[in-house]
């Protein structure tokens, strides 16, 4: 044997690893068959598989069908991985075998080898610890896989949430700081009634909040677990007892309060908890990016657009026009929507290729469920601290469109019609003067009126103050 490898023999014959590495020929053979993107699985997906193997062997020792000697290497390697280590031999494209089964094996023989070590024995001595009999024991990729998907989305979660909240919370803080800067409202990009522009900014934290509590609801169904099903779901080779033990232990280590699938051949079958939760990934990345336009809109100019916020300067926007600043981190926002939505599309078609008894499209699923979350977790807070928290408002510009407002002119309506406060309305516009000129001018309301129908109070609506009041 090469100093540089060793021979390992899987059920085709005989493969060459190299002589360090803690993985094995199943997993080789994937090296060789899958030289597809470079790219692979996330830390918290393997940290996920890791659990599951804990779990298992767990499971089997505690009902007698596993040796103790055994059981406390594979979990004392499990642990490891899930600690962080052994990432590098983690070395799987994201794009390989349908569901998911040089994954798995790549995670078995890595705990076996490593369990192996600690055992005092050569990597590759299987009749003593097996990735297959042992690491594996009582599982199959069919009911595996899907479990870590559904961890790995929980952990994601985990960590998504909070920052949704203060995200949400920031435009709620400016929805106070600007509760007195009239506007104008804009419907179709046209002129509508009045708003303020705290008004608008409270709106965005409503939104956010309410695609919180639809992700919320819908990553709840991925804790529901497959595991314990085996191969098609019927639970063949484990024993009695396994499947509600493993899951247990999952719990226990996660503090998650995960359960049993009341029908592992359908949650074998079919992804749909995948498919719901990218689905309000997608959801919360629509909200995200009308959200980034509209600051990109309400910031545009500054002297020949809308203006009516600044957002904070974070870098020069431009190689040769000097001073020119763009709104980037709203751009870098809607860049990275666009990106969960099509990590969306790509799950939506993987969940229903699904054929008869199995979805083998489960790899792609989990690498862009995870990347999905990856990218919201990393960039919403830089978001939010660069540009959100630093938003500055112009109240003069705003004050200066409102006044000229054509639409102001729906004011008149309790008093003149719809159809003559029109004439006003177009008169406003033909002759680039205000409405409040034109009324006054044509004595459609005395001034105690005018004083009434224009204040704040009036412009703004009732309903944010009848709510004050329930």
């Amino acid at each position: 044997m090469n100093k540089k490898f060793r021979v390992e023999k899987d059920s085709l014959g005989d493969v060459k690893v190299p002589a360090d590495a803690l993985y094995g020929a199943q997993t080789q053979r994937a090296v060789h068959n899958f030289p597809v993107s470079g790219v692979r699985e996330h830390p918290d997906f393997i940290k996920a598989y890791a659990l599951i193997k804990k779990a298992a062997v767990e499971a089997a020792h505690s009902l007698k069908a596993m040796d103790r000697w055994r059981a406390q290497a594979i979990v004392k390697a499990a642990n490891e991985v899930i600690s962080g280590k052994h990432q590098k031999e983690f070395v799987l494209d994201v794009f390989q075998a349908g569901a998911g089964t040089s994954f798995n094996m790549n995670t078995n023989e890595v705990i076996a080898n490593r369990a192996l070590e600690i055992l005092k024995k050569p990597k590759g001595n299987y009749k003593t610890l097996s990735p297959n009999d042992h690491v594996n024991f009582g599982q199959s990729t069919n009911d595996s896989f899907p479990t870590a998907i559904r961890l790995g989305g929980l952990f994601q979660r985990q960590k998504l949430l909070p920052v949704l909240d203060n995200l949400a919370k920031a435009f709620e803080a400016k929805g106070r700081e600007f509760q007195g800067v009239l506007k104008s409202g804009r419907t179709h990009l046209q002129d509508a009634v009045p708003i303020t522009l705290g008004q608008e900014f409270r709106a965005y934290g409503a939104a956010l909040r309410r695609a919180r509590r639809r992700l919320k609801d819908a990553s709840d169904e991925l804790l529901e677990l497959p595991l314990g099903g085996n191969a098609v779901g019927t639970g063949v080779n484990t024993p009695k007892g396994f499947r509600e033990r493993v899951v247990r232990n999952l719990a226990r280590y996660t503090r998650l309060k995960l359960r049993p699938s009341d029908d592992p051949m359908e949650m074998i079958q079919s992804q749909q908890p995948v498919a719901a939760t990218s689905g309000a990934l997608r959801d919360l990345a629509l909200e995200l990016s009308r959200i980034a336009s509209d600051l990109r809109l309400l910031s545009s100019g500054p002297t020949t657009g809308i203006d009516e916020i600044r957002l904070p300067p974070v870098q020069p926007g431009s190689s040769i026009m000097p001073g020119k600043v763009n709104p980037v981190m709203a751009e870098c926002l809607n860049m990275i929507a666009f990106q969960v939505i099509g990590y969306d599309t790509t799950i939506a078609h993987a969940v229903q290729g699904g054929q008869l008894d199995l979805n083998v499209m489960m790899p792609i699923m989990a690498y862009d469920l995870m990347m999905a979350f990856e990218i919201l977790i990393n960039y919403l807070p830089v978001f939010q601290k660069k540009c959100v928290d630093g938003i500055k408002a112009q109240p003069e510009r705003c004050l200066g469109y409102l006044e000229k407002n054509p639409a102001l002119a729906t004011l008149l309506n309790p008093f003149i019609g719809y159809l003559q406060a029109g004439e006003i309305a177009k008169q406003s516009v033909r002759e680039d003067r205000s409405v409040l000129d034109i009324v006054r001018e044509k004595k459609i309301l005395t001034e105690a009126q005018i004083k009434a129908v224009f204040s704040v109070k009036n412009l703004t609506g009732h309903l944010e103050r009848d709510s004050k009041r329930r």
